[in-house]
């Protein structure tokens, strides 16, 4: 029964919730007065409008860190189209009455932004390990993790749910040779990861810089020098030539052009960059405020 359940997370969402995610979809509209009118509600598949009042974050949520932009894009269709895919949640095991979201989180968030009621959910009886395993799935599938996310989820998987490696791969559908490659990405440095989260280091610089000596030092230098994997991996192994950088060196900005530059910017009071390429070029005038804005366009009417 275990090895089904694995082997079903792995090929996806719509094989753990049974014959709903095959089911007509159930689209959610937000009335004038911002209530939630639901076109469909299966209750015999456990989909049910919740008052989103009684939803709670989940405690397996691999995502750590949420793109508010996105979130603001998410809203405005909300507004618009209300929920188009179903939460997926269970009952809270420490609040009566209460749900956890396993997975829609994000929904969750925009609708309360678009002051919506209620959503449509389904609501499943899973256990913590079926919920973290649920909620990574979820995630991976939609490529939403930072890979220290996605690693940090293999490790409690691990750590607190007693799988093994092979048994991982197996529930999120994955070779077991990614698992092992994601979860050593966790003995990097905090800096080197912090590196990562910031989407300055991508997942192949950050497993290039595990086998350095100092891994924290090599790391600020792939940033200052804007290193690729592969010259990365060079670095760490010294075969790096000394000029050598990842993108090439812009040529030499003529002296006049700079000093019209800066003559400019201290006539307008505002920050001008001029690019110039066989006598034709761009000129960019960068603002502060509307007010600048205002009165460059009245001097230029002048």
């Amino acid at each position: 029964m275990a090895e089904t359940k694995k082997r079903n997370l792995g090929r996806g969402l719509s094989a753990l919730l049974g014959d709903v995610g095959a089911a007509t979809p159930t689209v959610t509209a937000p009335t004038s007065d911002g209530a939630v009118a639901v076109a469909t509600l299966e209750q015999a598949h456990g989909l049910k409008s919740i008052p989103i009042e009684t939803l709670r974050p989940g405690r397996y949520q691999p995502r750590r860190r949420f793109d508010e932009d996105s979130i603001d894009d998410l809203v405005a269709s909300v507004r618009e189209k209300g929920i188009l895919q179903p939460l997926l949640v269970r009952p809270h095991p420490e609040d009566a009455g209460a749900f956890e979201i396993i997975a829609g989180e994000r929904r969750w968030r925009a609708a309360q932004r678009a002051q919506l009621h209620e959503v449509p959910a389904i609501v499943r009886p899973l256990t913590d390990r079926e919920a973290l395993e649920v909620a990574l799935v979820e995630n991976l599938q939609r490529q939403d993790l930072s890979p220290l996310e996605e690693a940090d989820g293999y490790r409690r998987l691990i750590d607190e749910f007693s799988h093994t490696q092979e048994e991982l791969a197996k529930a999120v559908g994955k070779s077991r040779s990614h698992v092992a490659n994601m979860m050593r990405l966790l003995a990097l440095p905090d800096s080197v990861k912090s590196m990562v989260e910031q989407g300055q280091l991508t997942a192949g610089h950050a497993r290039a810089l595990l086998g350095a000596t100092d891994p924290a030092g090599l790391a600020r230098e792939v940033v200052d020098r804007a290193l690729n994997v592969r010259q990365t991996e060079k670095l760490v192994n010294g075969t790096l030539k000394p000029k050598e950088t990842g993108h090439p060196q812009p040529p030499p900005r003529d002296a006049d052009t700079v000093a019209l530059e800066r003559d400019l910017t201290a006539s307008l009071g505002m920050k001008v960059a001029i690019r110039a390429n066989g006598g034709r070029g761009d000129l960019t005038i960068t603002f502060a405020s509307l007010e600048q804005l205002d009165d460059l366009l009245s001097r230029l009417g002048k």
